[in-house]
């Protein structure tokens, strides 16, 4: 399907735009999944000062999604209505250390977030190493592996809002919980300051050794995926729910739950993101009957179904 081309008018709207409009762009190979349809509107900012150019100007009723690198993300068949914002790596993945300090853009993937903290004997971070994702995801999300948490090591986010004003989140300020934060989800994430510990580059590579071992032998890493299915109900781990219900190689059409981790939902080659979404639903339920415990999705599911 597509949607109506809306791009002519943004672009008259706004005339020192920088950054690229697209219109009817497929999301799919954007995604791990690499399933859903089109995105209205895809916008790609030249920098945080077009971002800000841009919502400033942005009509208020259309709604905006942000993206990544779409590794803990479902776009619907139907595609999404509206814009979806991309921040790009050499817009918004700068990362650098200074001190104690790593300062990140928010496209910047969390694996090179920990390198470079690596890179300056900074301990704290390794947890981030084994996270597929990107910084404005953690941001987002209180991202967490390895026992570590993004709470744990933030000190400033910096964000834009849909008038185009940037904000500043000390960490209290986020209000995080396990795998959310509590800031409004309207404001968009550019960049983020955090804290590392001094120490020793044997031990801190040493860590990261562990984490990505964990990775390889733990999860289906190869495969199209989306990472962690649902959240940890407290008290339990969500794989051995799914797993005590009877779902691990459980399928929908082209999509299966992982043989190898039960947590986690792959594309075995032609499913849609209906089969994905489907077969998540289809685990909840057979869960909440066996376990009276009702799973909560992790993977964030944006767009409409296809009709």
């Amino acid at each position: 399907m597509s949607f109506l081309d809306i791009t002519p008018d943004l672009k008259a709207a706004m005339p020192e735009l920088r950054g690229r409009l697209l219109a009817n762009e497929s999301l799919a190979p954007l995604t791990w999944f690499r399933v859903g349809g089109p995105a209205q509107v895809l916008f790609t900012p030249a920098d945080a000062d077009d971002l800000a150019y841009f919502l400033k100007h942005l009509p208020g009723e259309l709604p905006v999604y942000v993206i990544g690198v779409g590794s803990n993300l479902i776009v619907r068949d139907g595609g999404v209505p509206g814009v979806v914002i991309r921040l790009a790596p050499r817009a918004f993945g700068e990362v650098k250390a200074d001190g104690e300090i790593v300062t990140a853009g928010t496209a910047a993937l969390d694996k090179r977030v920990a390198e470079i903290a690596a890179s300056a004997d900074l301990a704290g971070l390794e947890f981030l190493f084994g996270i597929p994702g990107t910084i404005g995801g953690a941001l987002r999300m209180n991202a967490g592996a390895n026992g570590g948490e993004t709470k744990d090591i933030l000190v400033e986010a910096t964000a834009i809002d849909r008038q185009g004003g940037t904000h500043r989140f000390t960490n209290a300020d986020m209000k995080f919980t396990y795998r959310a934060s509590g800031v409004d989800p309207s404001l968009i994430f550019t960049a983020a300051r955090f804290r590392g510990k001094p120490s020793a580059t044997e031990a801190i590579r040493a860590r990261m050794a562990e984490v990505q071992a964990h990775r390889e032998t733990a999860q289906p890493i190869r495969e199209k995926t989306g990472g962690s299915t649902f959240k940890n109900p407290p008290g339990h781990s969500a794989w051995k729910l799914v797993d005590a219900a009877g779902c691990r190689g459980l399928k929908v059409g082209g999509a299966q739950v992982s043989e190898m981790h039960c947590n986690f939902l792959i594309n075995t080659g032609n499913a849609t993101a209906d089969d994905i979404e489907t077969l998540g639903e289809t685990v909840r339920e057979r869960v909440k009957a066996t376990s009276g415990i009702e799973l909560q999705w992790e993977i964030k599911r944006i767009g409409i179904k296809a009709s």
